[in-house]
């Protein structure tokens, strides 16, 4: 019962963050007769409102994840026990933060959010959406930890949890949905490539793909260290104010949930109660729109059309696309592009942010992070989960290319297609799969697998067995 409450008490954080920011908002209404006479004091006590929403939150998480960090330790658990209970409530409460918190992510407070949670984290770092066990977790500097990283993640089997702690060297990187699991740890210069494993043990500089991991050839681009490791002063102060307009887009959201809100309140003034009722849908179809539109329009104001190239990490060019991706997150997500997953409207949207969609696809995911560079031919199918990777991260150098899925072509639930690579009219890649960079999937064929190689039907014997 005492772990029934306290993910109950998790689960209400949103909301009682919320109830602050609405706390502040009151502020600003008080004493208005009419919605009218609200809107001027909302609008002044609008931002406000917003980062006392946000700093709640962060404060609470903080404050639980240390609590819960306390008594921690390295080794197996059963998994009905204390440690497991307190590692599991850990990863679920920090991956919602990541949802939450996105704007923090990415940027130059990253490394200080992580050091916040109790990671050790060294110089220099660079991490996105990184999930981990903080007190579990060694970042030495320079690293880099990309889009949905883990990082000393527990291991289950039998049940029991195994926890331990895992460390990412000296310049390692860890690209997409990689992993450095318990126990493990990436070498000085190392590289794990997307939706890999790191081995146990492994040389520095060595580079590893798929899992279970095998070696990677790695070409080391050798950028100009002032743009990828050593920047001036200039170029830190140009990219913290430029990581400040990411609040735009959160404001921009709360303003669209202030502005639904009011709406209904004037419709029940109207047309009553069971009238909003019956009108809410169609205003909250209408904030979708807006804020697919807002979105769209953030996009070309901030990044324009993207073309094929390399970007060092310390240039106007990436910190605009966060920025354009923060919009993305915050605004078009929770507002339009979740439930609009698999519908035309989806594509319709996607062909606003620049995105050569042909007739009938079917798409139940937004995130093609340059849509500029994405054709998906007529009738292809992006399947749940899917990332239509036109970019890589490698020695701190974003590189851009285009992604083909010809007409027919599918790419299975929760796969990766990266950058250069075309999947065939009519083929198939499998679920769970990742499309190497420049790969070609042959027309009409069938492939899966991380990396892929050609589809094989599993035979179980047990079913063989019940034919005879």
């Amino acid at each position: 019962m005492g772990v029934c409450r306290l993910l109950g008490v998790l689960g209400l954080l949103p909301f009682v963050s919320f109830a602050v920011g609405g706390a502040l908002l009151a502020q600003g209404i008080r004493g208005a007769d009419a919605i009218a006479d609200a809107i001027p004091g909302v609008t002044a006590w609008l931002v406000p409102a917003t980062l006392s929403v946000g700093i709640t939150f962060a404060g609470a998480v903080v404050l639980i994840v240390k609590l819960l960090s306390i008594g921690l330790s390295e080794g197996v658990h059963p998994v009905r026990g204390r440690v497991a209970w307190q590692a599991w409530t850990i990863e679920r409460l920090l991956d919602s933060a990541r949802t939450f918190l996105f704007p923090i992510y990415s940027s130059l407070f990253t490394p200080v959010w992580l050091r916040m949670l109790g990671a050790e984290v060294g110089r220099s770092v660079e991490a996105s959406t990184v999930l981990l066990l903080p007190s579990m977790t060694t970042i030495d500097d320079g690293a880099f930890l990309a889009d949905d990283t883990l990082v000393a993640t527990y291991e289950l089997r039998s049940g029991w949890m195994r926890i331990a702690h895992a460390r990412i060297g000296k310049r390692a990187f860890i690209g997409n949905s990689g992993m450095a699991g318990p126990g493990h740890r990436v070498p000085r210069d190392g590289l794990v490539a997307v939706l890999s494993v790191a081995p146990e043990k492994s040389k520095r500089g060595s580079s590893w793909l798929g899992s279970p991991a095998v070696r990677l050839r790695r070409i080391v681009n050798d950028a100009d260290q002032e743009r990828t490791y050593n920047p001036p002063v200039r170029l830190r102060i140009a990219r913290t104010l430029w990581e400040l307009c990411r609040l735009f887009p959160v404001i921009v959201s709360c303003a669209i949930g202030v502005g639904v809100l009011f709406t209904l309140a004037w419709l029940i003034d109207v047309t009553g109660v069971i009238g909003a009722v019956v009108l809410s849908g169609v205003v909250v179809m209408l904030a979708g729109a807006v804020a697919a539109l807002v979105t769209t329009a953030a996009k070309w104001a901030f990044v324009g059309r993207i073309r094929v190239g390399e970007h060092p990490l310390w240039s106007s060019f990436v910190w605009r696309t966060e920025v354009s991706d923060t919009f993305t997150e915050m605004v078009a997500a929770p507002w339009f592009a979740n439930a609009a997953a698999g519908t035309p409207a989806l594509a319709i949207w996607l062909r606003t942010l620049g995105a050569k969609i042909g007739r009938g696809v079917w798409t139940d995911s937004y995130w093609l992070p340059e849509p500029d560079l994405v054709t998906l031919g007529d009738g292809a199918t992006v399947n749940r989960g899917c990332v239509v990777q036109t970019h890589l991260f490698h020695d701190r150098v974003m590189s851009i290319d285009n992604v083909v899925l010809e007409a027919g072509a599918t790419l299975g639930p929760h796969s990766v297609i990266l950058p250069a690579a075309n999947i065939g009219a009519n083929a198939t890649v499998g679920p769970a799969s990742l499309v190497m960079r420049g790969e070609t999937v042959p027309v009409g064929s069938r492939w899966s697998g991380n990396p892929i190689g050609p589809w094989r039907a599993v035979k179980v014997r047990a079913y063989q067995a019940a034919d005879k």
